[in-house]
């Protein structure tokens, strides 16, 4: 299984080659046994037509001899000398004369014998030595029969050797008062009924009996058929009911196909024998034939689905080859695109992949590029700021011994406000830092511009004390301030919120100013998304812009590109600026 497992081709080979050789097996399978049974069917039909012509010949030959007791029932020569003494040789010779032309023309009659009720002795076409006539049928009283019906084989001795015969006895009886005159028995040389049973060649080990309805056999095929005397002897289940048909007889190795019918006119019944075994010499060439055309068959399919793999396979063999042959150390190579077809479509998504990897890879190098001046930037920042402190302390310490408490306030302000800023170079802070460094930017400038604004916060107790990167709030506050209200003669408000919502804390900061025009709006979204450029950030600078290109980088640089800032503007109604930072987990904010 590893074999299989390890290599795509092998799969696909096994599993496509089971997928089409186990049908085709499966059909092959289907059409031998539809075959074979329908070589069966055929098998029995051909039989029953045969059984039907000899029955049919059987059924002349009974009704010939049939015919032939009544035309001699009438004769007036044969009503003449059974009603006399029969001592007369003259009518005697002429009987014999008689029954000799009738059997002349009739080969499958052995004789025609009559047996007259006087003391005379029996009339026939031949001498007859012996007969077992009277140990044949139970039916017959010394020769006195007086009822028409057909005997069981039996055999006589007569001038022209010893036969076996089955014979139709009726009897004789005058036409003008019905008094019983004598027999007449017709004998049948079972010779010829067995050289008409030997016609029928139902199959190659086939037999074919002809038996009364006491299931005692008349006549047969094969070496002795009829010695065992009796038809259940010869088939396992011998109850034939119907007019005609078929069963089996028999199980395994000694299974048989028995087909009957029965001979109109008579109570007999043609049954005959098919041995299965002659079913399957029937079927081997079938077979044979079945299982080159198979095996013929797999082979091609075999070698189309090994061939078609191969096909499929081979160019992602060579894609595998080139991946393994590349090294992650060095640039990426284009693969050539060869077809239009799914593979050709992963190697094109593998050349975009790599395309997309190398623009990653240059804008992070930028990120960390960018991350690395501006720490630099901050850390010049933290230079000896000891000194800046403890002048502002001073400064503040003065203002209050002077009693200037406008002094004092805006200084102390100040003093944290940069103390917040520096902050040793860290990046993240509580809320509630980032707020009250907010509040004291706000006081520090309310001072400088009394009566021109007023600041509204509303913050979630709850969020105090989640951490977030810091300094992101102090600069919408100072955009709403410089470039909404004081653009405007009255007084405006500017409004901060911080909320919880699905995991995430949610920060607007809306003024009330003088808004923006949808073309100024487009700009500012705009450059928000450019590249980096230096001497952009300089004509921003000019323009007022910088501060919210600073903050909305810093956002996306930390938090995502989905963190950055959302900005809503009304011209002569105001400006909101928005944006939304996950909640830190614990451990990340111990970490920090």
């Amino acid at each position: 299984m590893r074999w299989i497992s390890s290599s795509l081709k092998r799969k696909l080979s096994v599993f496509l080659l089971l997928a089409v050789l186990i049908p085709l097996l499966a059909l092959g399978l289907f059409a031998y046994n539809m075959a074979a049974t329908a070589t069966e069917e055929k098998a029995k039909q051909s039989g029953t037509g045969i059984l039907r012509q000899m029955a049919t010949n059987l059924e002349f030959i009974v009704q010939d001899a049939d015919n032939i007791s009544l035309f001699m029932i009438g004769q007036k020569d044969v009503q003449q000398f059974l009603s006399g003494k029969g001592t007369d040789p003259v009518q005697q010779t002429k009987m014999i004369e008689f029954l000799s032309n009738l059997v002349y023309s009739k080969r499958y009659i052995s004789d025609i014998t009559i047996y007259p009720v006087h003391s005379s002795p029996p009339i026939s076409n031949t001498t007859i030595f012996h007969t077992d006539l009277q140990s044949a049928d139970g039916r017959i009283e010394d020769f006195q029969s007086r009822t028409k019906f057909w005997t069981a084989k039996y055999e006589t001795d007569t001038a022209t050797g010893t036969n076996q015969v089955i014979s139709l006895v009726r009897p004789i009886r005058s036409l003008t008062n019905y008094r019983h005159l004598g027999t007449l028995v017709i004998s049948l040389n079972e010779r010829a009924i067995t050289q008409i049973l030997n016609q029928a060649s139902i199959s190659e080990n086939g037999e074919v009996w002809l038996s009364n309805s006491e299931g005692v056999v008349l006549s047969g095929t094969g070496e002795n058929p009829a010695e065992s005397g009796k038809l259940a002897e010869l088939l396992t289940d011998p109850r034939l009911e119907n007019e005609s048909g078929w069963l089996y007889d028999g199980t395994g190795e000694k299974k048989r196909t028995v087909l009957y019918d029965k001979v109109d006119g008579v109570e007999w019944t043609v049954t005959g024998v098919m041995p299965m075994e002659d079913f399957r010499n029937e079927n081997s060439y079938v077979l044979k034939l079945m299982v080159a055309v198979i095996g013929v068959s797999m082979l091609i399919a075999s070698l189309l689905v090994l061939y078609f793999v191969q096909r499929i396979t081979n160019p992602l063999m060579m894609l595998t080859s080139f991946l393994k042959s590349s090294s992650p150390e060095d640039s990426f190579q284009t693969y050539p695109v060869e077809s239009m077809d799914e593979v050709g479509q992963l190697v094109r998504s593998y050349n975009q992949l790599s395309d997309r990897i190398i623009q990653l890879t240059e804008q992070v190098k930028q990120e960390e590029s960018s991350k690395k001046e501006a720490d630099m930037q901050a850390l010049q920042a933290q230079i000896n700021p000891h000194f800046l402190y403890n002048t502002l302390s001073s400064i503040h310490w003065m203002a209050l011994m002077n009693k200037d408490d406008k002094i004092a306030d805006m200084v102390g302000s100040l003093s944290d406000f940069l103390r917040f800023s520096l902050n040793k170079g860290e990046e993240f802070c509580s809320v509630e830092q980032e707020v009250a460094h907010a509040k004291h930017y706000a006081n520090i400038q309310s001072i400088r511009f009394p009566g021109k604004f007023w600041i509204k916060l509303e913050v979630d107790p709850d969020l105090g004390a989640e951490r977030m990167l810091k300094l992101l709030l102090q600069p919408l506050i100072e955009n709403a301030l410089i470039h909404g209200i004081q653009q405007q003669p009255e007084a405006g408000e500017i409004k901060v919120t911080a909320e919880r919502s699905e995991g995430r804390m949610l920060f607007s900061v809306e003024d009330n100013g003088v808004g923006m025009a949808p073309e100024k709006l487009a700009e500012i979204r705009q450059e928000l998304q450019g590249p980096e450029d230096q001497k952009q950030d300089m004509e921003r600078l000019e323009r007022g812009s910088y501060g919210l290109r600073n903050v909305h980088k810093r956002l996306q640089l930390h938090y995502g590109m989905e963190s950055g800032l959302r900005i809503e503007s009304a011209y002569q109604e105001g400006t909101k600026v928005s944006f939304a930072i996950p909640l830190m987990l614990k451990e990340e904010a111990e970490s920090e």
